[in-house]
């Protein structure tokens, strides 16, 4: 989601129009204060693939420069009327049209309500964004992949390696995790298993970016469910104490209950364990509390364990607790101070008395 990106989007449009680009390209400017969607008079089938590239940047706020992403956090798109969402990640991102329609794009903020686009955020929010996005659209002839590949020297244009980049080294989750559809897909966790027999690891590297990952989990919130889990810190994401709007960048892991809340426990960079505090982020305060189990940024050379009484926690910090646990996620913030992180997890299981469940 690194808002860094040097090469005009709509220059490589202009580039790949000029040439015999086994595809058809489209070039289109979004104004940050524009709500999705907007379209693009571009047509497509079910099973077609189109990419998109882009470039520019957003900012948030007119008295905080720093706060601002780039294509990877707020550029998204649709194929309309009855497609799914999906998300570029970083500055480019490949698709296959779910749906017969027309190709939409919309810069996104705040909280979606559906898997289709609807949004649920107030027109004021966008009325505070300024800058633009720039978008190549560009609808292949065949797969991504064989039309990037066909591109010849012009391949070597900076949005168009990264994207060939990008495909031939995706990151993979384990097959019973995905990315949470508020944040969207990201190449920031991977399975990091070492080989067969190993323990089932999951590493993120994120840079200036953010990302969750969930499995869903249906166990019973009782006075001895307990959680625990096993992580190894690399690199911290925050400078600062987490807990404002303009420095939440950090590592968790969280439980989702069947009242729609979570629960977060953070590796703190400074906030001292046992202290806790509502999501800093105005979509998110009514629905997620953050308890910090481990404070300090230094590196760990080995796996530390942790283990949490989870009615006890919910009870401590959100009032009473709910009657299930619907999810465990893993959490990684590096966007609002633009910085690096990187972590490992492993052995996460859910306990009640006599029954336990692996989560990884």
């Amino acid at each position: 989601m690194s808002a860094a990106n040097h090469s005009s989007a709509i220059a490589l449009a202009h580039a790949l129009a000029s040439t015999a680009v086994p595809a058809d390209v489209h070039a289109q400017r979004l104004d940050g204060k524009q709500r999705p969607w907007q379209g693009t008079g571009v047509p497509i089938k079910r099973g077609e693939s189109y990419s998109l590239f882009a470039s520019g940047i957003i900012h948030w706020s007119a008295h905080h420069p720093e706060l601002y992403a780039g294509p990877g956090f707020h550029l998204w798109a649709r194929v309309w009327p009855q497609g799914r969402v999906v998300n570029v990640t970083r500055d480019s991102g490949s698709f296959v049209a779910d749906q017969d329609g027309e190709i939409q794009l919309g810069i996104y903020l705040g909280m979606w309500q559906d898997a289709y686009g609807a949004l649920d955020t107030p027109d004021s929010a966008y009325a505070k964004l300024r800058g633009s996005l720039e978008v190549c659209l560009v609808k292949w002839h065949g797969t991504a992949t064989d039309g990037l590949d066909q591109l010849g020297g012009i391949a070597g244009h900076t949005l168009l390696h990264t994207e060939r980049m990008r495909l031939a080294n995706q990151r993979r989750l384990p097959s019973d995790w995905d990315y949470l559809l508020e944040i969207g897909t990201t190449d920031v966790f991977q399975d990091c298993t070492h080989s067969v027999g190993d323990d089932q690891r999951i590493c993120l590297h994120a840079l200036d970016e953010q990302a969750i990952v969930r499995k869903p989990i249906d166990f019973p919130l009782t006075p001895a469910t307990r959680l625990s889990w096993r992580w190894q810190l690399e690199q911290h994401p925050s400078e600062r104490p987490e807990n404002t709007p303009h420095t939440h960048d950090y590592i968790s892991v969280a439980a989702e209950f069947d009242n729609g809340r979570d629960l977060t426990w953070i590796w703190s960079s400074s906030l001292p364990v046992d202290s806790w505090f509502d999501c800093p982020i105005k979509a998110w305060r009514a629905r997620e509390t953050h308890y910090v189990v481990r404070s300090g940024k230094m590196p760990a050379t080995d796996f530390i364990p942790e283990e949490r009484n989870v009615h006890d926690d919910v009870a401590r910090t959100m009032g009473p607790p709910s009657s299930r646990i619907v999810a465990v996620w893993l959490i990684v913030v590096a966007s609002f101070q633009h910085g690096t992180a990187r972590a490992e997890f492993k052995d996460i299981r859910l306990r009640d008395g006599q029954r336990t469940v692996k989560v990884l």
